[in-house]
C-alpha cells in the first residue's frame, strides 16, 4: 500500500509539472527567434581589364576575405597563384544589386593592372566580375552571440550522419531518451577509464542549451528536467526539426564576449570557410568540439583536440560515414583551423565601423540594427585600410622621439568618383575603439583652404586665371575694431608679384590674403558650408586655415575637387538588407553631374595643385616616384607646427591625413615633413589610376609675362585658361613688368565688386556669389589666432 500510495503522489507530481513543463517548450521553444548579428561587409572587389591592381594586393584582398591558397583555385572560397595569375573560386552572396552567383575566374595581372579576366569552365573572356566581400564587423544585439542559421539540406551529408554516429546513433528511433545509449555508454566509459562517450541524445542537448541554458552546474535535478524536456520535444516536433535546430544552436566555441554558437558561424570561426565547403577532418573536429568547446579548443589545447578528432574520424568509419580511404587520408590531416578567427571578437576596423554606424543612424536605431540578422553593405576596401593603417603606424613611429609628445593621426581615405569611404583611421591604435581622430579630432586646418580660395577667384575668368599676377608683398588688413593684422609667409621672406598658380603652389600667405580679400572672406566660408557642411566663421584668419575641422570634413571639402566639381555626400554604406539577402535600402545613388562653371574652376584648381606636387611644398613626393601618377595635392600646417595635413588625391582615391598631438603641443611637423609621409608610404603601395586632366573647357596656352606666346619664348610656361579668357598673343619678347595687386581694402572704381562678363561661365550648383559688397571691413580677428599663420 505504501509503494502505490508514493507512485500516486509521484504521478500527481508528475503530470502537472509536465503539463507546466510542455507549456514552457510550446512558449519558448516552440517561437523560438534568435537574435542574429547584424553582419558589417566591407565592398566586393571588382575585377575588370585596365583596373589598377598588384599581385601583392588582389593576394591581401583574397586572404582578408578568408580565401585560402590551396595551390588549385577550384573549391568555393579558394584560389592559386602562378605568378601574376590568379586562378579564383569565388563565393556566391547577396549585394544590394541582387544575388551574385559564384565562379571560377583566371586574372592574368601585367604592369600594375588587369590584363585578362577570363571564365575558367568557358574559357571566354569577362568584361567585369566581382568577388564576394571580406567581413569587417558584427553589430551584436544584447545577447553576444555570433550565429548563422542554416536548412539541414545546405549542411554537408557528412556532418549530419556523422554527428549522430559519435553523438546519438539511434536518434532517429528513441523517444528524447535513449535507455540503451546510456548503457552503452557507462559500458564504454567503463572499459576505457575515460568519458568518450556520452549518454546524452541530441534531444537533451538541445533541450540543455535552449531551454536550460549552457554553462551551469550539473545536478541530478537538472538532468532529470533535461530528460522531461527532451520526452517533450520529441512528442511535439518531428526529427528534422529537432536536428536542424540543433545544427543552428549547438555552442562550438568563445571568443572575448561572443559565444559562437551553430555549426555555420563555427565553420567561420575556426576555418575561415563556409560550412558547405568543409573538407572531412574538419566536419570531424567541429564534431569533436561539441563535447566541450573549451577543453577541446585545436587553438589552445591542439593535442586533445587532435586525439578527439581522431576519434570521431574512427567512429565515422566504424558507421560507413567514411570510407577506408577517406577515413586514412583525414586522420593524417592536420586540424586545419585559421591562427585567428574570423567574424567574432569584436570589430577588427573600430573607426570604420563607428563611421557606419554614424551614417545608419538616420535610418536605424540602434535596437533596430543590433541582433537584427541584416547585413550592412559597405564602401570599404580592405586593401586601402590595410595599407592606410600600416602606413599610419609606421610613419608615426620613424617620427616619434623623446622631444615630441606623443603623436597619433587621423584619416579618411575615398573613390574620386563616388564619394565613396574605401578607409577610415581614427588614431594609431588603429584596432582599439575610443576616440576617432578621424571624424572628431578638430584641428586647424592651415593651408588646406588655400584651394577654395583660389577656386573662387579663377569662378571669375573675366578677372582671374592661373597667369594673372598678385602681389605677395607684406600686407596689413584693418580688423572691424580699427587694429590691423599683418600676417606673413613662413619663410619670412616676400616674393614680389607671382603668378596666382605659383602663389598656390609655393603656399605664400601673404598674396593668398590679398587674393582672398579680394574674393571676400564671406564668400571662403560660404562655399566651405555647401562644400562640406562646415561652419567657419568669416574673419580674415580664415583665409590661412584659422578653422578648426576634422580630417572628415576636409575630405568632403576635397572631394569636390578630386571629382572634377561634382558636389558628391561622403558614404560609407552602399545599402542594407535583410536576414533573407533582400535589398531595404540602398545608399549607392550616382552623384548629380557636375555642372561646367564647377568643373572648370575645380579642373583649374586640380591643375595649380599638381603644381604643388610637381615644383611647391609637396615636391618631395616627385623624389618619392610619383611622377607617374601626377598627383595634385597641398600641404597644411598650423601655428607653432602643432598640426601636420595633408591631402592628395590620384585618378582614383583622394586621401586626407592629420597627425598631430591630443594635448595641442608643437610636434616640429609641418604638412610635408608628417601627413605627407603618411600619404607617400599608403599610395606607394596602392594601386590607383594617374590623375588625368579633363580638357574640357579649357584652353592651353604658352605664357610669358601677362602674355600668350610661342612655345619657345625663354621662360614661358603652358598654362590652362577657360575657353575664351586666354591672354592676348604677343610674339617673344622681353615680359612687361606685371602690375602689382590692388590694396585688399581699396574699392573697385565704381564702387562695386567687379561683376562676370556677360558671357562669363556658369558658376553652378554651388552657388557661389558673383557680385555684392565690397569688403571695407572685417570681422574682428579671435584672439586665440597667432599672428603670424604658418603658411605650407
Amino acid at each position: 500500500m505504501g509503494a502505490l500510495a508514493a507512485l500516486a503522489l509521484f504521478l500527481g507530481f508528475l503530470v502537472p509539472y509536465m503539463l507546466y513543463l510542455n507549456h514552457q517548450v510550446g512558449t519558448r521553444f516552440g517561437q523560438l527567434q534568435w537574435q542574429l548579428p547584424t553582419r558589417v561587409y566591407a565592398r566586393p572587389l571588382q575585377l575588370q581589364p585596365g583596373i589598377a591592381l598588384t599581385g601583392d594586393t588582389l593576394k591581401s584582398e583574397l586572404e582578408l576575405a578568408s580565401y585560402r591558397d590551396d595551390g588549385v583555385g577550384d573549391r568555393p572560397g579558394s584560389y592559386a597563384r602562378k605568378g601574376n595569375q590568379f586562378m579564383i573560386s569565388s563565393r556566391g552572396f547577396n549585394d544590394v544589386g541582387g544575388v551574385i552567383n559564384p565562379h571560377r575566374i583566371t586574372v592574368t595581372l601585367n604592369d600594375g593592372a588587369v590584363a585578362s579576366l577570363r571564365d575558367r569552365d568557358n574559357k571566354a573572356a569577362m568584361k567585369v566580375t566581382r568577388l564576394d566581400p571580406a567581413r569587417i564587423g558584427t553589430l551584436y544585439g544584447r545577447n553576444q552571440e555570433e550565429r548563422e542559421l542554416v536548412r539541414l539540406e545546405e549542411l554537408p551529408e557528412k556532418l549530419v550522419t556523422g554527428l549522430q554516429a559519435v553523438e546519438d546513433k539511434d536518434f532517429a528511433h528513441h523517444f528524447g531518451v535513449d535507455l540503451t545509449g546510456v548503457l552503452r555508454a557507462i559500458w564504454i566509459n567503463l572499459k576505457s577509464g575515460d568519458r568518450k562517450q556520452g549518454a546524452s541524445t541530441l534531444t537533451q542537448q538541445l533541450a540543455r542549451s535552449g531551454l536550460l541554458g549552457i554553462g551551469k552546474e550539473q545536478t541530478y535535478t537538472r538532468k532529470f528536467k533535461e530528460m522531461l524536456y527532451a520526452v517533450i520535444l520529441e512528442a511535439r516536433y518531428d526529427k528534422r526539426t529537432i536536428l536542424e535546430t540543433y545544427f543552428n544552436q549547438v555552442y562550438l566555441g568563445q571568443q572575448g564576449n561572443q559565444a559562437i554558437h551553430g555549426v555555420a558561424a563555427a565553420s567561420k570561426f575556426w576555418y575561415g570557410r563556409n560550412v558547405r565547403d568543409l573538407s572531412n577532418e574538419q566536419i570531424a573536429l567541429l564534431i569533436a568540439i561539441v563535447r566541450g568547446p573549451s577543453w577541446y579548443d585545436p587553438r589552445k589545447n591542439p593535442e586533445r583536440a587532435l586525439e578527439r578528432r581522431n576519434f570521431v574520424l574512427e567512429k565515422m568509419l566504424q558507421n560507413n560515414v567514411l570510407t577506408q580511404k577517406e577515413y586514412e587520408a583525414a586522420v593524417k590531416a592536420p586540424l586545419g583551423v585559421t591562427k585567428t578567427p574570423e567574424g567574432a571578437g569584436g570589430n577588427r576596423f573600430p573607426a570604420y565601423v563607428e563611421l557606419v554606424r554614424r551614417q545608419l543612424a538616420s535610418d536605424y536605431s540602434n535596437d533596430d540594427l543590433s541582433g537584427a540578422g541584416m547585413s550592412v553593405m559597405t564602401a570599404m576596401s580592405p586593401s586601402a585600410q590595410a595599407y592606410a593603417e600600416g602606413s599610419v603606424s609606421a610613419v608615426i613611429s620613424s617620427v616619434s622621439s623623446r622631444r615630441r609628445p606623443a603623436l597619433d593621426a587621423g584619416l579618411v581615405m575615398t573613390n574620386v568618383h563616388n564619394g565613396e569611404v574605401v578607409a577610415v583611421v581614427g588614431s594609431k591604435n588603429y584596432t582599439e575603439a575610443g576616440f576617432n581622430r578621424a571624424l572628431d579630432a578638430k584641428r586647424p586646418i592651415g593651408s588646406l583652404i588655400k584651394p577654395f580660395e583660389y577656386m573662387l577667384a579663377l569662378a571669375q575668368p573675366g578677372r582671374w586665371s592661373l597667369a594673372t599676377y598678385v602681389d605677395d608683398s607684406p600686407v596689413s588688413v584693418i580688423l572691424g575694431n580699427g587694429k590691423r593684422w599683418n600676417p606673413s609667409n613662413s619663410d619670412n621672406q616676400s616674393h614680389g608679384s607671382v603668378r596666382v598658380i605659383d602663389a598656390l603652389a609655393q603656399s605664400y600667405n601673404q598674396a593668398t590674403v590679398r587674393l582672398g580679400m579680394a574674393v571676400q572672406t564671406q564668400r571662403v566660408a560660404e562655399l566651405m558650408k555647401v562644400l562640406a557642411g562646415i561652419d567657419t566663421g568669416t574673419n580674415p584668419s580664415l583665409l590661412l586655415g584659422a578653422t578648426d575641422q576634422s580630417p572628415y570634413a576636409m575630405a568632403q571639402a576635397y572631394q569636390f575637387l578630386a571629382s572634377g566639381g561634382e558636389i558628391q555626400p561622403l558614404r560609407s554604406v552602399r545599402g542594407v538588407l535583410d536576414r533573407n539577402g533582400k535589398a531595404l535600402k540602398r545608399y549607392d545613388k550616382a552623384p548629380a553631374p557636375a555642372q561646367e562653371g564647377d568643373a572648370i574652376a575645380a579642373r583649374l584648381v586640380t591643375f595649380a595643385l599638381q603644381r604643388v606636387v610637381s615644383g611647391g611644398t609637396a615636391r618631395q613626393l616627385m623624389s618619392d616616384g610619383f611622377g607617374r601618377l601626377t598627383p595634385a595635392g597641398k600641404t597644411g600646417t598650423s601655428n607653432d607646427s602643432r598640426d601636420s595635413w595633408y591631402a592628395g588625391y590620384t585618378g582614383d582615391h583622394l586621401a586626407v591625413i592629420w597627425v598631430g598631438n591630443d594635448q595641442n603641443k608643437p610636434t616640429g611637423l609641418y604638412g610635408a615633413t608628417g601627413a605627407m609621409r603618411v600619404w607617400s608610404s599608403i599610395f606607394k603601395k596602392l594601386p590607383t589610376a594617374p590623375l588625368q586632366l579633363n580638357q574640357r573647357g579649357l584652353d592651353w596656352q604658352w605664357v610669358s609675362g601677362s602674355n600668350a606666346t610661342e612655345a619657345g619664348c625663354p621662360g614661358a610656361q603652358r598654362i590652362p585658361f577657360v575657353k575664351g579668357y586666354a591672354p592676348p598673343f604677343q610674339s617673344c619678347a622681353p615680359a612687361p613688368e606685371p602690375t602689382p595687386f590692388e590694396d585688399p581694402n581699396a574699392l573697385p572704381p565704381d564702387g562695386t565688386e567687379p561683376m562676370m562678363p556677360a558671357d562669363g561661365q556658369d558658376v553652378g550648383q554651388t552657388g557661389w556669389p558673383t557680385r555684392g559688397d565690397p569688403a571695407r571691413q572685417v570681422q574682428p580677428m579671435p584672439q586665440n589666432v597667432p599672428a603670424e599663420p604658418v603658411g605650407q
